[in-house]
């Protein structure tokens, strides 16, 4: 799963340790933009690569040729939504399966650029005015935005979907809302939001993001997950045929109101996008070799190496190819359940973390493909490593006695295997550590003063898990832990994350260069502990982790972000709640040779069916027209 700032995010108030680094958060993070003043676009430090008369996006191919089909297998998703299968058209609420790909169809306020690290343009808006408390925006829109019926897209709308989404929303839509106070059209054209005060500085990125639902639909359908109905929307997209859990139609809008406007021209070419849904990965294999799927990222790095044999690799028809990752942080980790009691003792996470043996899956498994992580902020400048920096003591120093003494020396880091498989010395360590935390030996396996064996199940949706966790549940029988594996299908894995009802799951995360508090607080902190569909899967309940996050909120330049982050990539590597497993530099790409793409890709996203286009040429050549 791949969660962007800009889709994703909360906020809370600034407390606790935070009052003694005065000098290094200033009292917001928006200083630096003005108020007052009708804005075309927004920055959190202020700088913006696009000026006001901007005709399009330096990445995007205004010239480039309309029509064809993309059917790709999609590599990240949001919300509730399931690569699996899908049996529901309403992407936006916690129940219920979606389609990825659902927020295509929607506008919003603002939109993102993928080739500045945090930044937003005008789109249903044309331009915002900040107050000079910071905590109210009015938005001037255009007169001209549409639905796909025709309806004109007021402010009413936009406040009725601000309201909506804080009360029925998705809770990470939701959560992001808290302290939204006031949701207004003052006339057709106006809208007004408002907030606290106690909201971070930097929500307002994250709202304007937001999806602009119609209010007349909505008060004559329901706002569930109940239908297998698209909700109206504006967007570039909308929903064409589909057959539920099976496959999925998104056909381009031809008059689509906002086409021509910066944000969007020379982007969405495509006059249809279909996603297939496939239960087994192998399955999906076959269809992209017989030309059914036309682009796949790859993420076995056994088929990458050994795979890509058949006939259209060696004539030339399917390419493949690396493309260079996007500069943002990454985490891809196993997150080990604390609402769980055998679970709570930092010990008792470090010693299952201990027992996979990264070498040997890397070398057996990977074909040497992937890099061992030990950050929450892999991949980035937030990575910690070794003692920490004056900076970072200074901070740090605010809260010993709070948390571990270890936070003040080396960093933690996983242990390097001999890559046997079996590393005796990790493993005896690992079982030390699980005996001084209260687990004794009873016959092969280990118990609690009660006589409760210490137990762990491994919770997946995919065989391709299975096969990565068959080892690391063996070595964890080695030392007494009594390991299994669970294979559910997809709504069932997804029902079952939603509700926190497993031992340990794996997750795949990707943060905005520039991590908010609203992005860090769904993932890491109290608030989110406890509210189902959001990613805090361990269950994290930490003051301390809780106040770095909310310091997050109030920086206003890189530096000062970057102490903060380190730090709080310290405690949380000390804590151990999410065990950090591994990483890829780039994205292994292979697709049927007849798209053409602008060269370099962004820094900041890889939306190829947003970016390509379909060359006539190039698929009469490969036999594809």
């Amino acid at each position: 799963m791949n969660i962007r700032d800009g889709i994703s995010r909360r906020d809370f108030l600034f407390i606790g340790g935070a009052a003694a680094l005065a000098p290094l958060l200033p009292a917001d993070a928006l200083a630096a933009v003005a108020t007052e003043t009708p804005l075309h676009g927004i920055s959190p430090f202020g700088d913006l690569k696009y000026g006001p008369d901007f005709s399009h996006f330096d990445y995007a191919s205004p010239d480039a040729p309309k029509g064809g089909t993309f059917n790709f297998m999609v590599p990240n998703w949001n919300f509730n939504q399931n690569v699996l299968t899908f049996n529901t058209l309403n992407s936006f609420v916690p129940r219920g399966d979606a389609p990825p790909r659902m927020e295509l169809c929607f506008d919003s306020l603002f939109s993102g650029a993928l080739d500045e690290p945090a930044s937003a343009y005008g789109l249903v808006a044309e331009t915002v005015t900040i107050s000079a408390d910071r905590n109210s925006f009015v938005f001037k829109l255009r007169p001209e935005a549409r639905f796909h019926d025709g309806s004109p897209l007021t402010a009413a709308d936009v406040a009725f979907s601000y309201k909506l989404l804080k009360e029925e929303g998705h809770p990470i839509l939701a959560l992001m809302l808290s302290e939204m106070t006031e949701a207004v059209a003052d006339d057709p054209q106006t809208f007004r939001l408002v907030f606290s005060g106690k909201q971070s500085s930097r929500t307002i990125f994250a709202v304007i993001g937001f999806p602009i639902l119609s209010e007349a639909y909505l008060s004559e359908n329901p706002f569930d997950a109940s239908q297998l109905k698209a909700l109206l929307g504006s967007g570039a997209f909308k929903v064409g045929r589909f057959s539920a859990g099976q496959w999925i139609e998104y056909d381009r809008v031809e008059d689509y109101w906002a086409r021509d406007l910066a944000v969007n021209r020379g982007l969405n070419h495509f006059d249809r996008l279909r996603i297939e849904f496939f239960r087994d990965r192998q399955a999906a294999f076959e269809a992209f070799k017989k030309g059914d799927i036309h682009f796949r990222q790859e993420f076995t790095s056994r088929v990458w190496a050994t795979g890509y044999d058949f006939p259209a690799v060696t004539q030339k028809k399917v390419v493949m190819r690396e493309f260079p990752g996007e500069k943002n942080p990454t985490m891809q980790a196993w997150a080990i359940n604390q609402r769980r009691a055998r679970f709570q003792d930092p010990r008792v996470r470090r010693a299952i973390g201990m027992c996979f043996d990264f070498e040997w899956t890397n070398r057996n498994l990977f074909y040497g493909a992937y890099e061992r992580s030990n950050s929450t902020f892999e991949k980035s400048d937030y990575k910690t490593s070794g003692a920490p920096s004056p900076e970072e003591l200074e901070l740090l120093e605010t809260f010993r006695g709070r948390v571990p003494e270890e936070v003040f020396g080396e960093v933690y880091v996983q242990p390097v295997t001999d890559g046997s498989g079996r590393d005796r010395r990790v493993l005896r360590e690992a079982r030390q550590m699980l005996i001084e935390a209260g687990w004794k030996p009873s016959g092969q396996l280990l118990a609690n003063d009660a006589g409760q064996r210490l137990t762990l199940e491994f919770l997946t949706q995919e065989e391709g898990i299975v096969r990565l966790t068959t080892p690391y549940v063996d070595n964890l029988r080695a030392i007494g832990v009594d390991a299994t594996i669970r294979t559910v299908d997809a709504s069932q894995y997804q029902a079952r994350q939603r509700d926190f009802d497993f031992d340990v799951v794996l997750m795949a995360l990707s943060f905005t260069p520039l991590p908010s508090q609203d992005s860090l607080t769904q993932i890491f902190h109290s608030r989110s502990a406890d509210l189902p569909s959001l990613r805090n899967l361990p269950g994290t309940k930490d003051p301390v982790v809780d106040e770095l996050v909310e310091m997050v909120g109030r920086v206003d330049n890189t530096d000062d972000l970057t102490v903060i982050m380190r730090a709080l990539d310290r405690v949380l590597r000390a804590r151990s709640d999410w065990i950090p497993t591994y990483y890829m530099a780039n994205h292994k790409a292979a697709y049927w040779d007849m798209f053409g793409f602008k060269e370099p890709k962004p820094d900041y996203g890889f939306p190829v069916e947003s970016l390509w286009w379909h060359d006539e040429e190039k698929a009469r050549t490969i036999g594809r027209a």
